[in-house]
């Protein structure tokens, strides 16, 4: 993700409700290498527009994935499994051994998305999510 992707990312966020719509002070951040933790975030262009971006946190061996946002009417056309597939070998590069995430329990294209890519439930976290109150289901991949 470059600094020009930041408005057409933020429009993108605004639009998916899955999405996370933090402030665009958080979305900069993502720009400063000298950010704790350290981010890596990518988008993927199709027809000269933002169609989706993926964000995560890495913290030692570890990495978390913050978000993964696909535009409406671009799913399903390997846009998420492209960028989790990028995503995935820049965090090995980087010495990351495992990703993390959290997915409400009602979010059953993402868990079937994440179980197609080799994820597999690790946890629960009760009543984590709120606005419906829901449980996160706490997932987990190996990096190879």
């Amino acid at each position: 993700m470059a600094a020009e992707d930041l408005d057409p990312v933020l429009a993108l966020a605004e639009r998916q409700p899955q999405a996370p719509h933090w402030a665009r002070r958080a979305y900069r951040a993502l720009f400063n290498p000298q950010a704790l933790p350290k981010r890596i975030a990518l988008v993927v262009e199709l027809e000269s527009a933002v169609r989706g971006f993926a964000v995560a946190s890495i913290v030692g061996p570890e990495a978390e994935l913050e978000c993964i946002v696909v535009a409406a009417g671009f799913e399903r056309r390997g846009l998420g499994r492209g960028l989790m597939q990028a995503l995935s070998a820049m965090l090995h590069a980087a010495g990351v051994e495992e990703l993390l995430l959290e997915v409400r329990q009602g979010n059953e294209r993402a868990l079937a998305f994440y179980s197609t890519l080799g994820w597999a439930e690790v946890g629960r976290r009760p009543r984590y999510y709120t606005d419906p109150e829901e449980d996160a289901i706490l997932m987990s991949i190996r990096l190879a």
